[in-house]
């Protein structure tokens, strides 16, 4: 298993994606690891080289550059050399905590599109109550999306579900305001009917206030409505651990009452903590391609990489384009 990760991307980068890899290294049979990035900053963090090879570059980009004239012009940044990688077929999968937009063109323009999809969703997997956790897509790869796009979306995060977490015949829902049949848009009233006939387990129309209840394994929506309630989830989530943690220092008797419940808090905590589930997978292109979250630490890295030779493992690539390929879309009236 070959994995080219972005050394440079990311707020904890180098360090942590450093750190990330040796993690995986040392855990992982028959995996080697391609580091992009200014080897002077890499080395000091590289402990153990094991199956670590360093392509060196000072170039970067950055999250204040525009993504696809980024991608263009600095054709020797990280995150490009590493797109290179997979497209050159001397890495399997590809992995960055940097630039969202850059990866997405980076996807796009170097590994390619899968056949068969219109367009690449952006696609986390996301807590619920029970600790299953969800995946939700898109949450802004693409803000404009039409039905078509939606069944598309759907197919991909059934398979991916299925064959790398695990969960069998997985539910999916179409993120609206009402779980009542036809609510929504002309979009979600489209897709709606669309869906009843994929190859998937659609279970109808789900509301955002039941998304971490587990409502479904898979949700799809636009990329627009995706990451607002992305953007939601996150927020809230900052919010409460912020409002638990200023109502537990407040006073001495808090205090003692935060010291008895500390286990609780972290299995809690734990439970919302995005690094347990690796990154958000683009799915759409023609091999696993990974954003981590910007401000990944070490584990998080780790289980990206995990999550990217899952989906090398189980061919997920392979099995979303044999799919789609599969269906007759005029016939079905995709």
């Amino acid at each position: 298993m070959r994995i080219a990760i972005d050394a440079m991307g990311g707020d904890n980068a180098p360090k942590e994606i450093v750190a990330g890899a040796m993690r995986a290294i040392s855990q992982m049979k028959d995996l080697h690891i391609t580091l992009i990035g200014d080897e002077n900053k890499i080395k000091p963090y590289l402990i153990n080289d094991k199956n670590i090879t360093i392509i060196h570059t000072d170039e970067v980009i950055t999250g204040e550059d525009e993504p696809v004239r980024a991608v263009r012009r600095k054709k020797n940044a990280s995150l490009v050399l590493m797109a290179k990688e997979v497209k050159e077929k001397r890495a399997d999968a590809c992995i960055s905590a940097g630039n969202t937009g850059a990866l997405m063109s980076a996807g796009l323009f170097g590994v390619g599109r899968t056949p068969g999809i219109d367009r690449p969703a952006l696609s986390p997997t996301l807590p619920t109550i029970d600790g299953k956790g969800f995946l939700l897509l898109d949450v802004g790869a693409n803000v404009d999306a039409k039905a078509h796009h939606l069944i598309q979306y759907a197919i991909m995060g059934s398979i991916y579900t299925e064959k790398v977490r695990s969960i069998p015949n997985p539910t999916v829902g179409l993120l609206n305001v009402g779980t009542e049949d036809g609510k929504g848009n002309d979009l979600t009233k489209k897709a709606f009917t669309q869906l009843k006939n994929a190859p998937i387990h659609f279970i109808g129309n789900v509301e955002a206030r039941d998304l971490l209840s587990g409502a479904a394994d898979v949700v799809v929506t636009d990329g627009f409505s995706g990451n607002i309630a992305l953007k939601t989830i996150e927020g809230t989530a900052m919010t409460v651990f912020s409002m638990l943690k200023k109502t537990f220092t407040s006073s001495v008797k808090t205090k003692i009452a935060a010291g008895l419940a500390k286990k609780d808090l972290k299995e809690l905590s734990s439970k919302l903590d995005y690094s347990e589930y690796g990154g958000a997978g683009l799915f759409g292109l023609a091999a696993p391609v990974i954003k981590a979250h910007g401000s990944s630490k070490g584990r998080a890295i780790f289980n990206a990489i995990k999550q990217a030779c899952h989906m090398v493992e189980y061919n997920v690539t392979e099995t979303i384009e044999s799919t789609v390929l599969s269906i007759d879309l005029d016939k079905e009236g995709y």
